[in-house]
């Protein structure tokens, strides 16, 4: 007589990651979303609309085309970038980590824009693991970008646990 052995399942590690990066790369962290969830893992990322000053719902990448092409200092544009960087830190502070998206953007290869450097600055504060697509810039603040001790993963999602 044999017995059976119980079916016995890999654990399998799920994290709750918030993607971090230029609305430049929101068509990437979409895909990368898409490939993290069938992973497992639970994601956050930059919203794909955001209200106008009517109030009626436009593609993100239309208002970041927006703010990138006026001359205003104050309204409704700068009032949705407020809520945007609160409403992303609360996603930081959710996540067990953050995936910061880096590629070549301003003829500077593995970008790293200053909103981008605040939700890693808000993620190490929190102790939260810090992952990058690609390596650190060349950039003012690569030295910053050092003592966050960001795990780098070549691209590899696979590397992120």
């Amino acid at each position: 007589m044999f017995l059976s052995r119980p079916n016995v399942q890999k654990k399998i590690l799920t994290m709750k990651i918030t993607l971090c990066g230029s609305i430049a790369f929101i068509g990437e962290m979409l895909d990368a979303k898409k490939k993290l969830e069938a992973a497992g893992h639970k994601i956050q990322m930059p919203p794909l609309e955001v209200p106008d000053e009517k109030g009626n719902m436009i593609p993100v990448k239309e208002y970041w085309d927006m703010r990138k092409s006026t001359n205003m200092t104050s309204g409704w544009l700068w009032d949705r970038k407020e809520e945007s960087i609160r409403n992303h830190f609360g996603k930081i502070e959710w996540a067990d980590a953050i995936l910061v998206f880096n590629y070549s953007k301003n003829n500077i290869e593995n970008y790293i824009g200053g909103n981008t450097f605040l939700e890693m600055g808000h993620a190490f504060h929190n102790r939260k693991p810090i992952y990058l697509l690609n390596p650190i810039p060349e950039i003012l603040y690569k030295e910053e970008i050092l003592g966050m001790k960001p795990i780098l993963v070549s691209g590899n999602l696979a590397l992120i646990k």
